[in-house]
């Protein structure tokens, strides 16, 4: 994955009814490590990495670097939005020769149910559309992760293609901010 230039870093914070998605700062450190460390946010993901390990080699400031958004619920870090540029050698693509950005996400455990994924989820992908219009988002997800599933359908994901991966049936698909014209 590669940096989203030529988009400045970081943006003004983006605030929704509930939510800034912000820059991460050193204060966000403990939740960085709680939410690589939960086992119940590891399941789809490889699972949890070692607490020990990640208190020794998440820096003071984790997470700061372009594309990465901390959510922040009243002044809290509850999860984590990432928008990645692939590799034009990924191999997973839907115009070979255009850019892609691959949108990422997890939250903590007791942020779950709350609709804050789909908000959050919604207003990086409206700074997205501003910041770099006619770009594509993809995603992909075990298929077995229903929450993750619900979720990009509802943020308007168009299923592209499942394949097996990691021992696991995943689905990739896209959004796009482009309207079409007819």
């Amino acid at each position: 994955m590669t940096e989203l230039a030529p988009v400045a870093w970081p943006p003004a914070p983006i605030r929704t009814e509930r939510l800034v998605l912000r820059e991460s700062e050193a204060r966000d450190r403990a939740a960085f490590i709680e939410l690589f460390a939960s086992p119940e946010v590891g399941t789809y993901i490889g699972g949890p990495r070692p607490r020990g390990e990640l208190e020794r080699a998440l820096p003071d400031v984790p997470g700061r670097r372009a594309g990465l958004f901390v959510i922040d619920l009243d002044g809290a870090m509850i999860g984590m939005i990432t928008l990645d540029r692939r590799d034009a050698e990924h191999p997973r693509r839907i115009r070979p020769d255009a850019r892609e950005t691959e949108l990422g996400y997890m939250f903590l455990p007791g942020a779950w149910g709350c609709g804050y994924a789909a908000e959050a989820c919604a207003a990086a992908l409206d700074w997205f559309a501003d910041a770099l219009p006619n770009e594509l988002v993809v995603l992909t997800t075990q298929t077995a992760n229903d929450r993750s599933m619900r979720l990009a359908a509802n943020l308007g994901f168009t299923e592209v293609e499942r394949f097996e991966e990691y021992g696991a049936e995943q689905w990739f698909g896209v959004w796009s901010s482009v309207t079409p014209s007819g």
